[in-house]
């Protein structure tokens, strides 16, 4: 897979792209900033462009740098990193396109398993949103949704959580070690207890859909 990376921490920057070639990817650039990322991607092609979220040109220039660079390849993936999990970045990195992006800790890519996991992922035109941040969202929903989350079952919260980290339905079979027919039934019962429409052949609106409910309305928390 051909990777662009930009990071304005050097010794980041350094080791990722370290782990970056020890997974086997060609690595066309890297920077330490948006507009140099931008510029970078204008001669050189790549699949997946990732970013620090807080870098230049401005706090949160990895969320400016990847609306621009949307607009200009919108088939390349997007994977965005950050050392915190915020559901307000997640929700601008949804904004942005719910195709073939993700949000990932900076501390949880570390490992080349988890690293080629997420781009692959990616790379086949999947949401990847960081497992912690999908929890906090399942275990805190805002609002009058606290009381409708409790309706579900253990085992439906375990696939409510693994829908809004953006797995399949054969990735959260695997996951749970149960059959993609339960895991379809499971899905089936969330989103009727949830009021959603559970639309199995639009994966990316589906998990949308979760994300939205979960931290839409008033604040609870």
């Amino acid at each position: 897979m051909r990777v662009a990376l930009a990071e304005d921490g050097a010794l980041f920057r350094e080791g990722l792209l370290m782990l970056l070639q020890a997974a086997g990817h060609e690595v066309v650039g890297c920077t330490a900033d948006g507009d140099a990322l931008v510029e970078l991607l204008a001669s050189q092609p790549a699949d997946v462009a990732i970013l620090d979220i807080r870098m230049p040109p401005e706090p949160d220039g990895g969320l400016v740098t990847a609306e621009r660079l949307r607009a200009a390849h919108p088939d390349m993936g997007l994977l965005f990193l950050s050392h915190y999990a915020e559901s307000h970045y997640l929700m601008r990195i949804l904004r942005i396109g719910t195709d073939s992006i993700g949000y990932r800790l900076k501390e949880k890519v570390g490992s080349v398993d988890v690293l080629t996991d997420t781009l692959d992922r990616i790379g086949s035109g999947e949401i990847v949103i960081e497992p912690v941040l999908a929890k906090r969202l399942v275990e805190r929903p805002r609002g009058d949704k606290k009381g409708v989350v409790a309706t579900l079952s253990e085992r439906e919260l375990d696939v409510l959580r693994l829908m809004a980290e953006g797995r399949s339905n054969n990735g959260i079979a695997a996951q749970l070690f149960v059959t993609p027919k339960a895991v379809e039934k499971h899905i089936a019962n969330i989103f009727g207890k949830l009021n959603l429409h559970a639309d199995t052949a639009e994966h990316h609106r589906r998990v949308l859909a979760v994300l939205t409910y979960l931290r839409s309305q008033r604040d609870g928390d």
